[in-house]
């Protein structure tokens, strides 16, 4: 997993709240455990008509939007199923952290697994964002180390991370890389086992 220290890039605004894991990335995208190629199913159903022509005011089809990798989003996003493709899927169409006031909870964990940072603010913040991110000057900046984000008008933000997903997050660990930062510890006890208990190897 990559780390995520600081991200300065494009951020676009989507006024939608309640944003579900099927509108994120639709069923039919669900096929494959390849987390490269899902972009294209990224809000498929907000993107394209029935024809597969590109809606053009749709937020992410629009220029300006279309190299954004912040998204700012309504209240609760994330709900419904527990996808993981909907992170990957987000990921792989280049955005790497998503703002809103809420998420639903297993999307929430998905995204620290996976190296997406999902970050909560007020209400009034968010809207501030919104307002912001539509203007001509998309630029934002997210700071994990500082867990501050600055808006384009230059507004720093703070928000609240729980310290462990915070280091994991800057050190790019997932649960195998934590995992095998306990590599030589793991190695001793496999052989003592293999010592003392050796009709487990056979």
């Amino acid at each position: 997993m990559k780390a995520f220290t600081r991200l300065d890039g494009r951020a676009a605004p989507l006024e939608l709240a309640n944003i579900d894991t099927d509108q994120i990335i639709p069923k039919q995208f669900l096929k494959t455990v390849e987390r490269e190629g899902l972009a294209k199913g990224l809000f498929y159903d907000f993107r394209f008509d029935a024809d597969g022509n590109e809606i053009s005011d749709f937020v992410l089809n629009k220029p300006e939007y279309k190299s954004a990798s912040v998204l700012i989003a309504g209240d609760n996003f994330g709900c419904g199923s527990s996808r993981e493709h909907a992170p990957w899927a987000l990921m792989d169409f280049g955005i790497m952290c998503v703002i809103s006031t809420s998420f639903a909870d297993i999307f929430f964990n998905n995204c620290f697994n996976n190296g997406l940072l999902p970050v909560v603010v007020s209400p009034e913040d968010l809207a501030l964002l919104m307002d912001e991110a539509k203007g001509g000057n998309h630029m934002v900046s997210v700071d994990l180390e500082a867990q501050t984000v600055i808006s384009p008008s230059g507004k720093t933000i703070g928000f609240d991370i729980d310290p462990v997903r915070k280091e994991k997050m800057l050190k790019g660990l997932d649960a195998i890389g934590e995992t095998l930062q306990h590599g030589g510890d793991i190695d001793l006890f496999e052989s003592k086992r293999a010592i003392s208990q050796p009709w487990l190897e056979a």
